[in-house]
Order: C-alpha cells, then sequence, then structure tokens
C-alpha cells in the first residue's frame, strides 16, 4: 500500500505521501513486524528495494536482493559540515549518460536467452535494469520473460555482448551516442579540483565495462588520464566466471554501502568519524541508498530514476544540475 500520511522514520526524516514509499506490515523475510518487538513503522522505497524498519529512536534498513542474503543496516544520522573535503561521484548516469547502453545489453542478453532477436523490455522494466548488479537485473528479467532460466547462461550471453560491443568502442566503432559526459561535468570536477576537494569516482559496474567507459568520457572531455584525475576509483571488480578468478562484486553492489564506504574510507583517507564532511552524488534509485547508507550526504541529480523508483526521500538534497550541485558543496 502506498503511503498516504506523512511518517517519520529516525535517522532518514519525515517521509511524506508523495515520496512513492509503501507501507508494510512486516518486512518481506517476516523478521520484523509493525507492533511488535518496538517497531513503530517499516517503510519500502517504491521500487521496493529496501525496507526501512522504524523502532522509534533508530532505524534499520534492509537490503534485499534478487538473487539471495538480504542484508540488514543500521541507518546512520547524517548532517552537513562544512568545509566538504571529499565527493564520492557515481559514474553511469552522473558522469556519464551511459544507462540506455546498458539497459540495450541487457535486453539483447536476455534475447538471447530467449532465441528471439525481437524481444524489446517494457518500459516498466527500467527501475529493475539499472543502478543494481548485473546479475540482479538479469535474474529480474528472468523470473518476468523466462522462469527457470539459468542465470549463468543469461551472464554468458551478457559478458559476450558487452565484450564484443567494448571491443568495438575502443576502436572507434559500435553504437552511436554509448558513453556521452554529463552536461557541466567538466566544468564541476575541475571546479572541485581547484577548491581542493578529494574526488572518487564510484560504479557498481564490473571493471572490463567499467574502465572503457571512463576511459571514452575522458577522451570526449580532453582531460587526459582518468587515473591521474581521480583520487581514487572503485569498481565492482572482476566478474567470476568458469576458469577465471572473480572478485567480490555480484552480491555486495549498490544499493549496499560498501563501494561508497571503501572508496570515501579507504580510497580517499576520510575517516567514518569525519563523513559529514563528504557528500555522494548519485542519479540512481539504488545509487541514493548506497551513499544513505554509508552514511553520507545523499545529492540525488536529476536524469536518472530516483523519482520513477520512489527514492527521492533518501536524498538530502535533489538538483537538476552541477551548477546546483556546486552551490551545495560551496555552502
Amino acid at each position: 500500500m502506498l503511503l498516504e500520511k506523512t511518517v517519520h522514520i529516525p535517522d532518514l526524516g519525515d517521509v511524506t505521501p508523495d515520496s512513492g514509499f509503501h507501507v508494510l506490515e512486516s518486512t518481506e523475510d517476516l523478521r520484523f513486524t509493525v507492533g511488535k518487538g518496538g517497531v513503530c513503522d517499516i517503510l519500502a522505497t517504491g521500487d521496493k528495494k529496501v525496507e526501512f524498519v522504524s523502532f522509534g529512536d533508530s532505524t534499520l534498513a534492509c537490503v534485499k536482493s534478487a538473487i539471495a542474503f538480504p542484508t540488514y543496516y543500521p541507518v546512520l544520522p547524517v548532517r552537513t559540515e562544512y568545509p566538504i573535503k571529499a565527493v564520492l561521484m557515481d559514474l553511469d548516469g552522473t558522469t556519464v549518460r551511459s544507462e540506455e547502453f546498458w539497459i540495450w545489453i541487457i535486453q539483447m542478453s536476455i534475447a538471447s536467452l530467449l532465441g528471439n532477436p525481437k524481444f524489446e523490455l517494457d518500459e516498466s522494466d527500467i527501475p529493475f535494469v539499472s543502478g543494481h548488479s548485473v546479475s540482479e537485473h538479469l535474474q529480474y528479467c528472468i523470473d518476468k520473460y523466462c522462469p527457470g532460466a539459468s542465470l549463468e547462461e543469461a551472464r554468458g550471453y551478457y559478458f559476450e555482448h558487452t565484450h564484443r560491443e567494448m571491443e568495438e568502442i575502443m576502436q572507434g566503432r559500435g553504437r552511436d551516442g554509448a558513453f556521452t559526459p554529463t552536461k557541466g561535468v567538466k566544468e564541476f570536477l575541475y571546479e572541485l579540483k581547484a577548491m581542493g576537494v578529494k574526488i572518487g569516482l564510484v560504479t557498481s559496474g564490473l571493471y572490463e565495462k567499467a574502465w572503457p567507459e571512463i576511459l571514452s568520457a575522458f577522451k570526449t572531455l580532453g582531460m587526459g588520464d582518468p587515473k591521474d584525475f581521480y583520487d581514487a576509483i572503485i569498481s565492482a571488480g572482476f566478474p567470476l566466471r568458469k576458469g577465471s578468478v572473480g572478485t567480490l562484486g555480484e552480491l555486495s553492489p549498490k544499493p549496499h554501502p560498501w563501494l561508497y564506504a571503501e572508496t570515501g574510507v579507504v580510497g580517499l583517507g576520510e575517516a567514518f568519524a569525519d563523513r559529514n564532511h563528504v557528500v555522494g552524488i548519485e542519479d540512481s534509485g539504488a545509487g541514493v541508498c548506497a551513499v544513505r547508507l554509508a552514511g553520507y550526504t545523499t545529492i540525488g541529480i536529476a536524469g536518472g530514476n530516483i523519482l520513477e523508483s520512489g527514492t527521492r526521500a533518501v536524498c538530502s538534497h535533489f538538483e537538476d544540475s552541477f551548477e546546483d550541485i556546486l552551490k551545495i558543496i560551496k555552502g
């Protein structure tokens, strides 16, 4: 049931009826129920990927998974303290407009799995095939379009299409407009540098898809080597496949907080106790939840699926442009 009145969730804030949040009697795993064990309210984001359990003076957030292992995190109080010392930025949709390209790869993967080259995703699928991990995107499509099909087979098609298209793009061919730098991002990044603010790039994308995208964007912008520019770059690592060694990434991406936490604390050296001097910028529902659960001021930027996924209430700020975001950072 959609939220019909304003509900205060401790350390998250007031969630209003226009948020798109849902009201729940129990969490999906039935661990918590309203009226029992001190539980006052249970709300879920519009896409139902994150459930917030209020105990009146504290809150737990459950990040669900299309695969397995739902995980609970404490919701931490967030405030913005100046000067801002570090900015954490998402890649897809925030720094570079590329979501349509990766949704197209998902679509082709499911088309291959179905043996139907004419298969197309529906508009209602978009919040569930962007912002999360590759496996979660594919599992969602399998559950809806080809129940019982193999996730591993779907992943095989995904990496086959990805490898081919990445090779084409790196050779100067491939899909037109696949990776387009977001308007104003170059000026924004240089202004942060001039202010002495550390910058971390954070992506749920696996290295083999994320790195060519970063290189392509920097080449377009004429900004040189991204490894020299950014103070830290974190991706979801390398895919687990038969015959090779993979790294952690498929079960711990956004909306889990770990990518942002690692970039801020390890990559940029910003202690957890100083987290209020750090902000995160995201365009997706999964992304803003990840930033918020990591304990950072969360700035949503228009153009992604934040409104469609019903996660606007997770944002500390929601802005239309980098120009507007810069005003927040400068205070």
